[in-house]
């Protein structure tokens, strides 16, 4: 069998675009949306529909934010495989890791899952987590610009129209980092990815979304150790009550200097 082509991060596609003077034949450029499997040894620990771009960092910060490693070195193995369904991201884990890997993976054979990746109780969908007691302060001025910088920085977005993007703003020097995705916790995921192999510390700065603020994206800000989260939309009454917990800073409908600030208000100057 052909191995398959590998999928760009957008196509351009035909279609009828209404105008006042009617029906035009016209192009859009979309994001491609793929079948991407994060396995870790022979096991697949979880499928998801994400944009193919950035992939090892989607497989080593999803590794990170979801618990299954602590640090970089405890992955020992990334490769991305073109598959005729789609893209396999195969990892290998180190020692102790692989363990705990395989003992959650047997506890996973159980007729029922409550269908968030890999965890196999609702007490897991409320995890403990580390408390980020990090002191970085932002001013108005930089949340505002911080979103500003978010926005500017999304090539995918301005062709498609079509993307959730994660970025990473550090004092003084702007935003470092910007991944993109159709998913948003994708990006987050890949954005976590991005910072672990740029060896910068997260707790120095502040991630920026563009999109809501849903219980998980608060979980993964809190395990890669950032202490703020600043966000375009609004958040979830629970993802406001686990960053009043895990001490991060939760910033939402972020308009300009104008913004709502819902935990921990001490980190905005």
């Amino acid at each position: 069998m052909a191995t398959p082509a590998w999928p760009r991060p957008s196509v351009v596609l035909p279609c009828l675009a209404r105008r006042p003077e009617g029906l035009k034949a016209g192009l859009r450029a979309v994001p491609e949306e793929t079948a991407v499997a994060l396995t870790y040894g022979s096991a697949t620990h979880a499928v998801m529909m994400a944009t193919p771009a950035d992939l090892p960092d989607l497989g080593l910060g999803f590794s990170l934010t979801e618990g299954l490693i602590a640090h970089p070195g405890e992955l020992t193995g990334l490769e991305v495989l073109p598959r005729p369904a789609g893209i396999e991201i195969r990892m290998e884990l180190a020692g102790l890791r692989e363990e705990a890997f395989a003992r959650r993976r047997r506890r996973l054979a159980g007729p029922l899952g409550c269908g968030l990746c890999g965890i196999e109780s609702l007490d897991e969908a409320t995890r403990d987590l580390p408390r980020v007691a990090a002191p970085t302060r932002l001013s108005a001025a930089e949340i505002g610009a911080a979103m500003t910088a978010l926005a500017d920085g999304q090539a995918l977005h301005r062709e498609t129209h079509a993307v959730h993007a994660a970025g990473f703003w550090r004092p003084g020097q702007g935003l470092v980092a910007l991944r993109e995705d159709v998913g948003r916790h994708n990006a987050l995921d890949k954005l976590a990815g991005a910072l672990l192999r740029q060896g910068r510390c997260p707790a120095e700065g502040a991630v920026v979304l563009t999109s809501r603020v849903s219980v998980e994206m608060v979980q993964k800000t809190a395990l890669l150790g950032a202490p703020l989260l600043l966000a375009v939309s609004a958040p979830t009454a629970l993802a406001v009550r686990v960053a009043e917990g895990c001490g991060i800073t939760l910033v939402a409908r972020v308009r300009g200097e104008g913004f709502e600030v819902f935990s921990h208000p001490q980190r905005i100057a």
